[in-house]
C-alpha cells in the first residue's frame, strides 16, 4: 500500500479499511513508515475523524502490535480502573484495596504523572522499598493471594501507542476523541480483565475541557469495550476543583490511609462508593446497587480495606511501617501557610493552576527525565462551597526548594471568593454503560 494515497483518502474523509489500518500501525512500528507521513495522517484524522468500524479496526490493530496479559489462571472476574486524569486524584490508591476486599481481582496497569496530573507509579513509590516494576509471575501471585496488584505498564504491551503517542505529542494531534480512545481502550484490552470501569474527568483541572467532551470520550471507549466483549462502564466526574485536599504524593497516600480508615474528605469518599459499588455489579458479586454500596460502607469503615492495602504494599515490598504509621513518612523542608485575604463563601478553585503550582514545588514533572521529591505538594483546606473567615487557612504549600515562596500569592489568586452562599460541587455527574446498541446514562 502507498502511505500518500491512504493519506489522501484519509484527508478526503473516506474511511480507511481494517486492511489499510493492519498495514498502517504494522509499518509504522517497523520503521517503514516514516514519522513525516505518520504525522499527516495522524492531523488527517484529526480534521476528518474515524467511524466506529475505523476506530475499533485501529484499536485492535494496536491492541495487537505486542503481547497481551492472559489473566484465566486467577479465579474470579478480573476488574481494571482507568482515570484519564486529574488534581489530586489518588483513587486507585483506595478504591482497589476497598473493592478487593470484597472479592473483586484487581490486575491494574498504570502510568507516571507528567505536567499537572499525577501518577498512580509515582504516589506507590514514595513508600520505602515499594516495587512497581513486577514480572508477570509475581504480578498474577500477587492478585491471586492479595486481591490486587498495581505494577507499570509493560513496554511490551501495545507498543504501538507508546510511539503513536510520542509522535501525537509533539504534533499537536493529541486531542482527537478516537486517537485518545484507541490509545487507552488498547492498552486496558491488552491487560486483559473482563471488565472495565472508566474514570473521564472533565474540567480546568482535567485534560477533558467540558462535560460534552468527557461525554463523547466516554461513550466512544464504553461503545470500544463492549465491542471487544469487556464489561465496560463509564463515570463523568467534575475536577473543576481538585478531588480531596491533597496534592503530592506522599501527600496523597497520607490522605488514601487516612480514608481507608474512614476519615478521608467527603467528595473523594462519594467517589470511592459509587465507583466502588459499580465495580461490585461488574463483578457481578451483588446484583442490588443498594446492597453493594451497603458493603462498601462498612469496608471502608471497619479496617478491612486497609487490611488490604496494607497485604498490598508488603507483597510489593513496601515497608508497611509507614502505613501503619503515616507520621514516619519524611516532610518537606519549608511549609508556606496561605491565609485568606477576605471573608466569604469559595466560589471556585482553579485546580489546574494548583497542579502546576505543585509541580513547580516538586511534585510533578515538566518533562519525562524530571525527578520527583516525593514530600511536595499542596494540601488545602477548604473547598468550594465552604464559608471562609478572613484570616482563616486556605492551603499550605509543601516544598524542599526554598525560593519558591513567590508561589504564595499566585496560590492565593486561585481561590475566588463570594458573598453569597455557594453549593458544594458534584463529583459524579454521570454514569454511561450500554444495552444492545444503546447508552444508558443515569445522572446522578
Amino acid at each position: 500500500m502507498i502511505m500518500t494515497e491512504l493519506i489522501e483518502k484519509k484527508k478526503n474523509g473516506e474511511r480507511l479499511t481494517r486492511e489499510e489500518i493492519d498495514a498502517i500501525i504494522d509499518g509504522y512500528c517497523k520503521n517503514g513508515i516514516p514519522d513525516y507521513q505518520m504525522s499527516a495522517l495522524l492531523m488527517a484524522i484529526c480534521f476528518r475523524g474515524m467511524t466506529e468500524e475505523e476506530t475499533f479496526h485501529l484499536t485492535e490493530s494496536m491492541l495487537n502490535s505486542g503481547k497481551t496479559l492472559d489473566l484465566s489462571s486467577i479465579s474470579g472476574i478480573k476488574c481494571d480502573k482507568h482515570s484519564t486524569g486529574g488534581v489530586g486524584d489518588k483513587t486507585s490508591l483506595a478504591l482497589c484495596p476497598l473493592v478487593a476486599s470484597l472479592g473483586v481481582k484487581v490486575a491494574k496497569m498504570s502510568g507516571r504523572g507528567l505536567g499537572f496530573t499525577g501518577g498512580t507509579l509515582d504516589k506507590l513509590e514514595s513508600i520505602p522499598g515499594m516495587r512497581v516494576n513486577l514480572s508477570p509471575s509475581e504480578f498474577f501471585e500477587t492478585v491471586k493471594k492479595v486481591g490486587m496488584a498495581i505494577v507499570g505498564q509493560s513496554a511490551e504491551l501495545v507498543p504501538a501507542d507508546k510511539k503513536l503517542y510520542a509522535l501525537r505529542d509533539v504534533t499537536s494531534t493529541v486531542d482527537s476523541i478516537p486517537l485518545i480512545a484507541s490509545s487507552i481502550m488498547s492498552k486496558k484490552l491488552a491487560s486483559g480483565s473482563d471488565c472495565i470501569l472508566l474514570d473521564v474527568k472533565y474540567g480546568k483541572g482535567a485534560f477533558m475541557p467540558t462535560k460534552e467532551k468527557a461525554e463523547e470520550l466516554a461513550k466512544e471507549m464504553v461503545r470500544i469495550g463492549t465491542h471487544f466483549g469487556k464489561d465496560t462502564r463509564a463515570e463523568i466526574t467534575s475536577m473543576e476543583q481538585p478531588l480531596g485536599l491533597a496534592i503530592g504524593n506522599i501527600l496523597e497516600v497520607q490522605e488514601a490511609i487516612d480514608t481507608l480508615h474512614g476519615k478521608g474528605p467527603k467528595d473523594f469518599v462519594d467517589l470511592l462508593l459509587e465507583s466502588g459499588t459499580t465495580m461490585l455489579l461488574q463483578a457481578k458479586l451483588y446484583e442490588d446497587a443498594k446492597k453493594a454500596r451497603k458493603a462498601i460502607e462498612a469496608n471502608l469503615e471497619n479496617g478491612k480495606a486497609f487490611h488490604v492495602f496494607m497485604e498490598f504494599v508488603k507483597a510489593q515490598g513496601g515497608d508497611v511501617s509507614y502505613i501503619e504509621n503515616p507520621e514516619k513518612f519524611p516532610k518537606a523542608i519549608y511549609a508556606f501557610p496561605i491565609k485568606s485575604l477576605k471573608s466569604g463563601y469559595v466560589k471556585s478553585i482553579d485546580a489546574m493552576d494548583l497542579g502546576l503550582i505543585s509541580m513547580e514545588l516538586g511534585a510533578g514533572r515538566e518533562k519525562k527525565e524530571d525527578v520527583i521529591d516525593p514530600t511536595a505538594g499542596i494540601v488545602l483546606e477548604k473547598k468550594v462551597g465552604d464559608v471562609v473567615n478572613k484570616g482563616d487557612l486556605l492551603m499550605t504549600l509543601y516544598t524542599e526548594r526554598a525560593n519558591k515562596r513567590d508561589l504564595v500569592s499566585r496560590a492565593l489568586g486561585d481561590f475566588e471568593f463570594s458573598d453569597a452562599e455557594t453549593s458544594p460541587l458534584p463529583v459524579i455527574e454521570e454514569s454511561i454503560r450500554m444495552e444492545g446498541d444503546a447508552f444508558i446514562i443515569e445522572k446522578d
